[in-house]
Order: C-alpha cells, then sequence, then structure tokens
C-alpha cells in the first residue's frame, strides 16, 4: 500500500497548490490513499471551509485531518459534519466532529486516528477542559487494519515518545501544528514511521504562513506577539510539505518526502 499524507493546508493559494498537482502526484506515486491536515485551509488560515474541504475530498484527498483549528469559525464547524473530516479524537464528549475513521484501501481496512497534545490545544475554546492525554486517546480508540496517526503537536519529544509507545501497532505517526519539517524521516523497529513535523503545505515568508509585521509589532510593544490578532497570510510561494509511506502489513517499510515549490 503506498499512502500520501499532507502537513497542514494553509490558506485557499496553498488548497489550489495541492489541488492542482494532487492527479499527477497520485498517479505519479501510484498511492492508494491520499490523507491532507487541512486545519488551515480557509482564505485566512483560521479553520476550514465547507467548499474547501469538499474541493479536496472531490479532488483526490480521501481522509482530511484537522487540529487546534477545527473550530475557528461556524464553517468550519459545518465542514466536521463530513464523515471523511476528522478533528482529535482525544477529547471529551459534546466536542463538534469525530477523531477516527477506517477507510478501504488497496483491497484492506485502513484506520486513520486524529490526535493532539495538550500544548497545542491549550487556547481552543471549543475544547477548553475536554482535552484527554494523546495515549488514552490512541488506547480508547477503535482501530482496524493499518493504522495511520496524524499527531498534532508542539513537542517533538511526546511526538518521538509516542511513536515508541505505538511502534508495531501504528504503521505511522506523522507530525503536524509546527508548519516546520523535520528532516529525520525514521522507520522504527517494530515498523512504524516518524515524521516528527511533515511540514506545511502553505505559503512560505512569514510566520507558519502568516505574515511578520503584526507579531512583530505585538512582540516590541508588549511582549505579546498576538496583543494586535493574527496577521494576514503571507504572499510568499507555497511550498509543499508530504511524504509518501510504502506499506505492507500493516508496517511502513520505507519513508520518502514530497517536495514541491511553486515557481
Amino acid at each position: 500500500m503506498i499512502v500520501i499524507f499532507f502537513g497542514d493546508i494553509v490558506g485557499a493559494r496553498a488548497t489550489d497548490f495541492l489541488l492542482d498537482r494532487l492527479p499527477a502526484l497520485r498517479a505519479g506515486h501510484r498511492a492508494d490513499l491520499v490523507v491532507a491536515n487541512a486545519e488551515n485551509c480557509a482564505p485566512d488560515g483560521l479553520g476550514m471551509t465547507v467548499p474547501q474541504v469538499e474541493a479536496l475530498l472531490a479532488g483526490g484527498v480521501d481522509v482530511v485531518t484537522g487540529g487546534n483549528h477545527s473550530w475557528d469559525s461556524a464553517d468550519s464547524v459545518r465542514a466536521l459534519d463530513n464523515p471523511r473530516v476528522l478533528r482529535p479524537f482525544n477529547l471529551a464528549e459534546g466536542v463538534p466532529g469525530r477523531g477516527v475513521l477506517t477507510v478501504q484501501a488497496d483491497r484492506e481496512e485502513v484506520t486513520v486516528l486524529n490526535l493532539a497534545d495538550d500544548c497545542a490545544m491549550r487556547s481552543v475554546k471549543a475544547t477548553k477542559g475536554k482535552v484527554r492525554p494523546a495515549y488514552s486517546g490512541w488506547a480508547a480508540a477503535p482501530r482496524t487494519g493499518t493504522v495511520l496517526v496524524d499527531y498534532h503537536g508542539d513537542h517533538v519529544l511526546e511526538k518521538q515518545i509516542f511513536a515508541r509507545a505505538v511502534d508495531g501497532e501504528a504503521a505511522a505517526v506523522l507530525g503536524t501544528h509546527t508548519h516546520e519539517p523535520t528532516l529525520p524521516l525514521h522507520v522504527l523497529p517494530g515498523g512504524t514511521a516518524l515524521v516528527t513535523d511533515v511540514g506545511m503545505t502553505g505559503p512560505l515568508g512569514g510566520a507558519q504562513g502568516f505574515g511578520y509585521a503584526e507579531f512583530v509589532a505585538g512582540l516590541r510593544d508588549s511582549g505579546n506577539p498576538f496583543a494586535f490578532g493574527i496577521p494576514a497570510l503571507s504572499d510568499g510561494p507555497i511550498v509543499m510539505g508530504a511524504v509518501v509511506l510504502h506499506i505492507e502489513g500493516g508496517k511502513t517499510l520505507r519513508v520518502a518526502r514530497i517536495s514541491e515549490r511553486e515557481a
């Protein structure tokens, strides 16, 4: 089985960039399954929109995952009604959305599980007081067949420890949230691939895809980089953060980066 996983899609330009290239990527890699974290795909980079999610799913993405921005707007919450759209699973009852999905790919079952660490979710009003430890979410989640984990988190150490804890049970632990791709691509002894952050599919030249000006002004004036809110998205070239996994029998044999950049 061949799986392509795209890191955080940031903004409308990045969504269009991915959709333009996805048919050739699926065909070129002979991908059986495509998963994309799209929690930042809205035009302003905050949350999702129903039309963009539907375009991604119609354009070749099989499962959309999320994170702390999954509830940023009413439209983002509506997008969670789609059965192929996930948000972190390790939450108490009552939070909109679902966190795990089992699909068919290459004539076998694949479970996609979305988890997040406490630090990534700390400022999310929709989940305040409802975030559970990521490993307890793993333990409680229904899992069949090959298991892929989108681990949406801030801490490299926690992602590495989690991957070791599930080595041999998950085919891959794929880090999202920081938008900065990490260089090492690991295949652990039990056959679990670990990428501590896949990196964003979004615009360069800013801070996690957003412009610098308001962040810098807030930091200089008050010590709080968020004092003036979230800036508009950067207008730099779009870069693609993605990996391709070759999996057999629920174990990853090899993992490689897919790197493209807007001209």
